[in-house]
């Protein structure tokens, strides 16, 4: 709840982790902090298997830090595998750390012994309707309409399951829980991407969420809770309430890269493998042709830009290019109306609104046709 009340959090956070980690796998690498420098990738999720509020990171750590050689070349050293007891004194060590930072910024208050939260700022229009829904997603409950403050309905199909057994190289201390069981070679890049997948996932998936005969919405646990429990109800305006709360902040971003992998790292480029060149420039030029590379004007590069075409068949499976009916057609455009009035009188005509609303920067109207 504190990362969601205070995003502004979770950068220094993330950084005490990161620092703390990097020191952990210097130790094991027997370098001091100036001689090698580690990596990072960290996807910030914020949501559970139940679609409820719960910001976590899970960090992409490369296993083991780089030195520099001599030539100024960078080498990768390994780092030996961590016990169970160093992951537990190390997660200690990230919660002192993180203590004394939100002591520091004041967020957590130290008064005649006793240590308490401070009372984020009660006012405004985001503190009576953003924070009761991400209280309600934290807890399960429901945060307006008329089952304010109770439970979300849930079905039991299941028999109860045994406790799970504690997992190896997982510590968990007071709330907090490291996991560092996962360990993915090198060379296993069908494993990494299937990796990168899982944490990289959405909040919610087609297959696990449908509606009942009553028009409830049913959401299927991706693993039953020790109790049970398999499914979520809840009435479609409580499952938007339990979704708006999951939305991140405005600017807030979710992929962050560390040490070696950060943007502006020296030792980026050389770590980082270059992609193919672009269609139709050749690769990069030898010593002996560096002379004659200067003679030959540069090939532009492809844009960063993803078409709205590739946006559309990415996101909502909309093949802009192909007929819709027979899949086999191509479309083409037969007509493209700029004018304002016609655009408008054909909105009209359709029921749509042909009153402009802007938003972001201005862009030219237009409609176009294909077939």
């Amino acid at each position: 709840m504190l990362l969601a009340v205070q995003p502004e959090l979770v950068t220094p956070v993330l950084q005490v982790v990161q620092r703390v980690v990097q020191r952990h796998l210097l130790g094991h690498t027997g370098l001091k902090s100036d001689e090698g420098q580690g990596g990072a990738v960290t996807l910030i999720q914020r949501f559970g298997s139940a679609a409820n509020l719960n910001i976590h990171l899970h960090c992409l750590v490369l296993d083991g830090v780089y030195r520099c050689d001599a030539d100024g070349s960078p080498a990768f050293i390994e780092a030996d595998a961590s016990t169970y007891d160093e992951l537990n004194a190390l997660l200690h060590t990230v919660i002192a750390r993180l203590m004394k930072m939100i002591t520091r910024r004041g967020v957590l208050v130290e008064d005649m012994g006793q240590t308490y939260l401070a009372e984020p700022d009660a006012d405004g229009e985001e503190a009576r309707t953003l924070r009761p829904l991400q209280a309600a997603a934290i807890t399960y409950r429901i945060a307006f309409a008329p089952r304010s403050g109770q439970k979300v309905l849930t079905l039991r199909y299941a028999m109860p399951r045994e406790s799970a057994t504690r997992q190896p190289l997982c510590a968990d201390v007071d709330g907090f829980s490291l996991h560092a069981a996962v360990r993915v070679e090198a060379h296993d890049r069908k494993r990494l991407e299937q990796l990168c997948r899982y944490i990289t996932r959405p909040a919610l998936s087609d297959e696990r969420v449908q509606l009942n005969a009553a028009g409830q919405v049913e959401l299927k646990l991706k693993t039953p809770w020790r109790d049970g429990t398999t499914h979520l109800v809840m009435s479609p305006l409580e499952f938007m309430q339990r979704l708006a709360a999951l939305v991140p902040r405005p600017r807030l971003h979710l992929i962050r890269f560390h040490g070696v992998l950060a943007p502006n790292a020296k030792l980026r480029a050389q770590v980082v493998p270059q992609g193919p060149p672009p269609p139709g420039q050749a690769p990069a030029p030898t010593e002996a042709a560096a002379a004659a590379e200067c003679e030959v004007e540069p090939v532009q590069a492809r844009p960063h830009r993803i078409s709205w075409a590739r946006l559309l068949k990415r996101i909502f499976d909309i093949h802009m290019q192909h007929c819709p009916h027979c899949g086999a057609g191509e479309l083409k455009i037969i007509a493209a109306i700029l004018e304002r009035p016609v655009i408008e009188k054909i909105l009209s005509h359709l029921g749509l609104d042909p009153q402009p609303r802007p938003k972001g920067r201005a862009r030219e109207a237009g409609l176009h046709f294909v077939a």
